[in-house]
């Protein structure tokens, strides 16, 4: 395959077997053919044409591929629909294109058909006979799979009508449900490698951090610093080698943003990592990424190639003299290797352990080099900012916060899945006008978010703006993007039980005050959980949290006590009923519960004693039965099998 340099100048009609005068001027002059600005201008406009867009007479379904819907059958869906639209003659009429995650998880597998922008959700195999036939043939579309409002009950016919995405602002996530992300012409075709061209051909390094700085973009992995004065750093540094490396080791419980990004944009990722190379001076990258995301590393490997053998990627790129290659290292699954350091030397094939800072990697990083890390989603903004300006990129978002951010949104919520929104957005806005509020009915009771290490919000907070400044004023920090939403029936004595075993149980055991802090305050959690705790309980868990916070060596261990120190700021009285009164609030802890038959709603069918495992349900037929609660060990068994509520929960 010819690079897009061979090809540059044949797309002014112009072949090398009939050149035009420009095209004769650049080869007699070298092998830099960018240094004439008469190719330059033709490169752009190959750029920008590589790819025509599809007819807008001739239909386009768009079949998410990403991991979630992928997991529910999509790719099925794809052979049936080809094998059907040649069954109805329609093969060369409609064409059928896989594509990233959508973002609407809570309704998948999801298709669009183009130019319509019709939106399907939660298609079936058995759906797809119906589509060719009524739709793509006979252009009556198939109402019942329309989403749904289910506030409103109305339907809403394209995807920009539902509320899911009508409230968002997607700039990242733009490409993601709408390329094919294995081809590298529909990245070109939207834009794709413009920033790269514009950075190596109208800017300097200097001018590309300054930009950057301007924009105000900060690392969208957590802490929040200044990218472009990341990027200064690394720039400034003494070395003769420097490297770039990519974090994409997302190890927060119901993230799945980078991942996304990953499988349905790689090209944004490799884009932003170029033009960072070519700021900071270093011609070697390497993308970290969890060995859990097959599908992630797959296409990264794919784009990868494809750049190399456009000469996007690889030595002399686009005849500017800059040499750039990018490597994925695969990760272990280890929570801990979302740090820096730790990152670091796991790339360099140790075992991942966080390093003492300073020096900062900035300074002596891999392998003792410069390193600049940012992580994907940072990554991907930073086409987006050279294409369009840092001052177009500021203009969105808080004095502090610029830009958009993409969270992952789960829980107790009607609509879950990747959403990206402005900053400074309210938590209200995001839980119930894109998310659609609480399911079932119920009352909302608080949002996890930051992922194990951040914190739990409550009701009185949801309409703080989400920034950095905000939500660490509220015992939060933004994290990678995780938001875990809470209802009623959730204990937060628990929840903060729960993401504590699990940076425990991630916490490498290099620094005391993590080792041993954290397994002393999840000892705590669990005897108040088991309704042993005593009332000295409460005022050594905060003891311990600030202690491991202002001690522990790195990132993972400063923030796990977040979800202890705010639960206790914000839900204190769930602790004391657990301590005082032996009592769970929101029926949660099985050591706190009893498990009792409503004498007048019991019919005595029966159902609950067959359930019951130990024996502990008796009582004639059709009358009430008891539970023996020294015998009952409270799986809920009986609950469950119950049809008319009579078991209850106390």
């Amino acid at each position: 395959m010819k690079s897009l340099m061979d090809r540059c100048c044949e797309k002014c009609f112009h072949s090398p077997a009939s050149p035009c005068q420009d095209y004769i001027k650049c080869r007699q002059q070298g092998p830099l053919c960018h240094e004439n600005e008469s190719c330059r201008a033709k490169y752009r406009a190959f750029l920008e044409n590589i790819h025509l867009p599809e007819d807008s007479s001739r239909q386009q379904v768009l079949i998410c591929a990403g991991t979630g819907c992928t997991s529910s059958g999509s790719r099925k869906l794809v052979d049936t629909l080809l094998e059907e639209l040649e069954k109805q003659g329609l093969k060369d009429k409609v064409s059928v294109k896989i594509t990233g995650c959508h973002g609407f998880c809570e309704q998948g597998p999801l298709m669009i058909v183009e130019p319509q922008k019709i939106f399907y959700t939660r298609v079936q195999v058995e759906d797809i006979p119906e589509i060719v036939s009524s739709h793509l043939l006979g252009g009556q579309v198939v109402e019942r799979l329309l989403y749904v409002d289910p506030a409103t009950g109305e339907k809403s016919l394209t995807y920009e009508t539902v509320p899911f995405y009508a409230k968002q602002k997607r700039l990242v996530l733009a490409n993601c449900g709408h390329i094919d992300p294995e081809e590298i012409a529909d990245y070109v075709a939207n834009g794709g490698y413009l920033a790269l061209t514009k950075a190596l051909f109208e800017m300097t390094p200097e001018q590309v951090i300054e930009e950057v700085k301007i924009s105000g973009l900060r690392g969208r992995g957590g802490a929040g610093f200044p990218t472009g004065m990341k990027w200064s750093f690394v720039r400034a540094a003494e070395g003769d080698k420097k490297y770039v490396v990519c974090n994409a080791d997302e190890g927060d419980p119901g993230a799945f943003m980078d991942r996304s990004v990953l499988e349905g944009d790689p090209h944004a990722v490799l884009e932003g990592m170029l033009i960072c190379g070519y700021a900071v001076g270093a011609d070697e990258g390497y993308i970290y990424v969890r060995a859990e995301y097959p599908l992630a590393i797959h296409r990264l490997k794919i784009a990868i190639a494809q750049a190399e053998e456009c000469g996007l990627l690889g030595e002399n790129i686009l005849n500017s003299g800059f040499n750039f290659r990018i490597r994925i290292k695969a990760g272990a699954g280890a929570f801990v290797c979302g740090e820096e350091t730790a990152l670091l030397t796991s790339i360099e094939g140790n075992r991942g352990m966080p390093r003492p800072r300073p020096p900062f990697p900035a300074q002596k990083g891999l392998w003792g080099k410069p390193t600049n890390i940012n992580n994907v989603e940072t990554f991907a903004n930073v086409p987006l900012i050279i294409r369009n300006g840092g001052a177009w990129y500021a203009a969105m978002g808080t004095e502090k916060s610029k830009g958009t951010k993409i969270f992952a949104l789960t829980g107790k919520v009607n609509n879950t899945g990747l959403v990206e929104v402005p900053m400074g957005i309210t938590m209200r806005e995001i839980i119930f006008g894109v998310g659609g509020g609480i399911r079932d009915g119920k009352k909302f009771k608080a949002v996890q978010i930051g992922g194990p290490s951040g914190g739990c919000l409550p009701e009185e907070q949801l309409d703080l703006p989400i920034d950095y400044e905000s939500l660490t004023s509220a015992g939060a920090i933004m994290g990678s993007g995780g938001l875990v939403v809470m209802d009623e029936t959730t204990c937060m004595v628990d929840v903060a039980r729960f993401f504590l075993n699990f940076t425990q149980s991630e916490s490498c055991g290099k620094c005391t005050p993590c080792r041993e802090g954290t397994k002393r305050m999840l000892e705590i959690l669990t005897r108040i959980c088991e309704g042993q705790g005593k009332e000295e309980d409460i005022e050594t868990l905060e003891r311990l949290a600030r202690v491991v916070k202002n001690t522990a060596l790195c990132g993972l261990g400063q923030t796990c006590p977040n979800p202890i120190l705010s639960t206790l700021r914000y839900f204190r009285d769930e602790y004391e009923a657990h301590i005082r009164d032996k009592r769970c609030p929101a029926h949660v802890c099985q050591a706190l519960l009893v498990y009792t038959i409503n004498p007048e709603k019991c019919t005595g069918c029966g159902n609950c004693a067959r359930a019951c495992p130990a024996g502990a349900i008796s009582g004639e037929k059709k009358q009430p039965h008891v539970i023996d609660i020294s015998r009952c060990i409270k799986c809920g068994n009986c609950m469950q099998k119950c049809k008319f509520g009579a078991v209850e929960k106390a």
